[in-house]
Parts: structure tokens; sequence; C-alpha cells
């Protein structure tokens, strides 16, 4: 069972393009609209991603766009993708630069070359003045410093899946950046201690479909419907109204986005 909010939440963080939506994608969209879910930005990876995400917030009013290139593919980002993705921030249904960062996990591009690319992309953001969307994974520290060294914070963005610990959610909480949880809250105890100290007003719920999905439906496809479940979870680590952290975080997600919720 999923629960509907009057006030919807914001799903800051799909991947709605990815096959595993290939049979239902119209159906799960669909599902999410008539189950609370007021908003949905759908979050490029790559040039198709990135496009396949425009043609869906094209389709369907209340889904928008990123566009960016995960740190995986780092090494295969050039010239003439970087002239690609300026052309698709002109696309009025783009709202921030994302997913971009650095992933030390699989280390699938080198290091140094994630790391310029991370860099091109953030110059990009403030070019066009979107939000970055940040994937962080095992790479903290070079994380902060980039985002520091490039002037990130002129943009603003979101840690999304954050993964950090608290001296890292305070350095980029005072840059100005929000954090965005996904449905791993309601598996992952290390999760417990960030919540309770993040700022209300920095906070951001996510999905990360078709990944990360929460209890009771682990180990199934993700979708935005079961963002209930994390901000369920969120109420209750914080002993507030379910109805209060549906309204905090689909006014931060309006504000960072530049989305009117209305």
């Amino acid at each position: 069972m999923t629960t509907k909010f009057p006030v919807a939440l914001i799903d800051t963080h799909a991947h709605l393009e990815d096959e595993k939506f290939a049979d239902d994608r119209h159906e799960v969209i669909l599902r999410a609209k008539q189950e609370g879910i007021q908003t949905i930005i759908n979050v490029g990876s790559d040039l198709i991603t990135s496009r396949c995400s425009i043609e869906l917030a094209q389709r369907y009013d209340f889904i928008y766009a990123t566009v960016g290139l995960h740190p995986h593919d780092a090494v295969q980002f050039n010239d003439n993708d970087y002239s690609s993705f300026l052309e698709l921030t002109k696309n009025k249904k783009v709202v921030g630069i994302g997913e971009i960062g650095l992933d030390y996990y699989r280390n699938l591009s080198p290091q140094p070359v994630q790391q310029e690319v991370f860099r091109q992309f953030i110059r990009l953001a403030r070019m066009t003045n979107l939000p970055v969307i940040v994937h962080d994974r095992e790479a903290h520290l070079d994380i902060l410093k980039i985002l520091k060294e490039e002037n990130a914070s002129v943009v603003s963005g979101v840690l999304h899946s954050f993964s950090g610990d608290v001296d890292m959610l305070k350095e980029v909480i005072n840059a100005g950046f929000y954090i965005s949880i996904s449905g791993a809250v309601t598996y992952a105890d290390s999760l417990v201690k960030i919540i309770k100290v993040i700022p209300l007003e920095r906070l951001l719920l996510e999905t990360d479909c078709p990944y990360l999905t929460p209890v009771p439906y682990r180990g199934k496809r993700n979708e935005p419907v079961y963002l209930t479940h994390t901000a369920a979870k969120i109420s209750q680590i914080l002993g507030m109204n379910i109805q209060k952290i549906a309204d905090i975080t689909t006014s931060n997600a309006g504000r960072l986005f530049n989305i009117n919720n209305g």
C-alpha cells in the first residue's frame, strides 16, 4: 500500500528512460501521478538518456529533465559531446545539469578523467545557471574539493542519494547545497544519523528508480510511486507528521529546480 498526500511529493531523481520500464513506462508514470507524485525530475546520465529525458518531459507536463554525463562514461567525453549537451540545456523543460560527479567504487573511467569532466560540467552549469545533480561514490574529498574550486555554490545543487558522513554533510550544507535521500533510508541504518542533522530546508527526496527500491519492495524494480515509503520512513525517524515532510521537500525541490508547485 502507498500513502496519498494532499500536497504531493516530488521525485527529484528518476531514470524512467531505463530499459527496465520499456514494457510499462506509461503505466508507471500514470500510477505515480494518481498516487500523489506531483512532479518527477528525470535525470540524464549520457547524451542518449539526456535526450530521452527531454522527450519524456515534453510528453508529460509534470516531468522535467536534467542533462549530464555519469562518471562511469567520462572517458568517452569529447568536445562534440560538450556542444551537444550545451544545446540540450536550451530546452525549457531542462532544470539541471546531471548526473555528474565521481565514482571511485567502480572506477570505470580513470579518476583524473572523471575529475576533469566533472569540472567541465560544473562550468556548463554556471554558464547556463542551472543547479548540479552530483553523483558521489567513495569520492567524498575530491567531490568537496572540486565543488569548491569550481565555485559550484553559485548555482547550488544536490548531492543525490547521499552517502557521505556528518562532516561532509555539514560542508556541503554550508556551501549551499541540498541533500537528497533515497529508498536506502528504509534499510541502511547509517542514514538515520544523517537524517537527524539535515536542515529541513535542504532535504529532498528521490527514488533513483529503477534502483534503490525501499522496503517493503526491496529486490523489485523501483518506481516513483514508492517515494511515499521513503517519506514515511523519514517522518518516523524525525517524529514529524508525514504531511509536513511532504510539504517541506516539495517546497525545497521547487526552489532548487525553479519549478512551480502550484
